[in-house]
């Protein structure tokens, strides 16, 4: 028999499993060469690989482990492993390692098989499952509320990684699911800044859409903004047009509408357990402070950069002050913050919803389209669309019983 064997423990979970099967290998010079448990609805599921050649009995240790996890009520296999087979697995260790992370109101068989079957045809191999959301009680299971998120982690390299992303971002269409491809490596564990845009990012509205309906203009400006946000009209031009139409609104409607403005779901949630674990935050908008600063006091944001609109004599002029905050000086605002901050831009996230935002999403170490238009979630590093804001936290790895609220 080979000396290195892989035994393989199953039966129902109770606390001390571990301990006692450890413990009868405890002085017998056997040598644990790798080790994975998991515990799915209370059935556990451990696995122990062992280096028995150092071993001076192995026929009397592994009888002993039989007879303990008898004892425990647990069903145990010993499977031999080859050398040829171990060194082939060891080898594996320099591979590339990718994180694939679906997000839907509920993940679904046909979710998980439709990109097992696309991660199958490119040649990689899935290593670990985990769900990073929480447990789902059976009354909502039903409700199209809710939030679903299963993390897989795969080894190799694709094939064609852009045929991969084409097929990923159809499916995800398709499916009406999210699904994140992302290397496994230093720095998506570790980011320290997220930038956000504003308008349909942080709040479910566009601020400039809501003056013009005020203004009495509504139907104008937001043909122009819709246009704009599809990349079919410059930014800067788009912005002076709908300026001027805004000429003479009373200053008194801003507090109005800034009372108004319509959080995102999940914002709160997020950007509080940011706070928490250290990241710093900014908002980065084509819209307008006024209402960047009724944000930032709320969520506690770090920074904050977008338009200053000029109002003479409680009237809105219809100009703008300063340098407008248009898609590239958000790219640039992003790498001064990184600077200032002794942040790799590595380190930073970008989220946006508009063709504008594409410039600071591609210059972000992750760049996420965010309930975006299709041209810019096929040009966006990753996209959310199926839950709120918060979603993103599952891209950071982290899983809800990591956080309070």
């Amino acid at each position: 028999m080979s000396d290195l064997v892989l035994v393989s423990v199953t039966g129902r979970d109770k606390p001390g499993v571990t301990h006692a099967l450890t413990r009868v290998l405890a002085g017998t010079n056997v040598v644990i060469l790798d080790i994975g448990q998991s515990v799915i609805h209370q059935n556990l599921n451990l696995g122990m690989l062992f280096d028995l050649s150092a071993c001076t009995d192995s026929s009397k240790v592994m009888l002993d482990l039989l007879y303990k996890a008898h004892e425990l009520e647990l069903d145990l296999k010993f499977n031999p492993v080859t050398h040829e087979e171990y060194s082939q697995w060891a080898n594996e260790k320099g591979k590339d390692r990718q994180i694939i992370t679906l997000l839907a109101r509920r993940v679904t068989s046909e979710h998980l098989s439709m990109v097992s079957q696309i991660l199958t045809s490119q040649g990689l191999n899935i290593s670990e499952i985990v769900r990073l959301s929480g447990r789902l009680a059976l009354e909502e299971r039903d409700q199209d509320e809710g939030k679903s998120c299963v993390q897989l982690t795969v080894r190799g390299t694709a094939k064609d990684a852009d045929a991969m992303r084409a097929a990923f971002m159809s499916a995800a269409t398709d499916m009406n699911v999210d699904i994140a491809w992302q290397k496994d490596d230093l720095y998506r564990r570790n980011r320290r800044l997220v930038v956000f845009d504003m308008d349909s990012t942080l709040i479910e509205a566009e601020v400039i859409d809501e003056l013009a309906k005020e203004a009495g203009v509504g139907d104008q400006v937001a043909e122009i903004t819709e246009l704009a946000m599809q990349g079919k009209l410059d930014f800067q031009q788009s912005f002076r047009q709908r300026m001027a139409l805004l000429k003479g609104l009373d200053e008194s409607v801003l507090e109005k509408i800034a009372a108004r403005l319509p959080i995102t779901e999940g914002a709160d949630h997020l950007i509080r357990n940011l706070k928490l674990m250290g990241y710093k935050t900014a908002i980065l908008s084509g819209g307008f402070n006024y209402f960047g600063r009724h944000l930032q006091k709320r969520f506690g944001v770090d920074y904050l950069y977008a338009n200053e609109l000029e109002i003479v004599d409680g009237k809105v002029t219809g100009n703008v002050m300063g340098t407008i905050v248009d898609g590239n000086r958000k790219a640039e605002l992003l790498k001064e913050i990184a600077d200032c901050e002794g942040i790799r831009l590595e380190q930073t996230i970008a989220v946006g919803d508009g063709a504008n935002d594409l410039p600071m999403l591609n210059v972000a170490g992750l760049g996420i389209a965010f309930r975006a238009k299709p041209m810019v979630r096929e040009n966006a590093g990753q996209s959310i669309s199926t839950l709120g804001l918060d979603g993103i936290l599952y891209l950071l790895g982290f899983r809800d019983q990591d956080f309070q609220g």
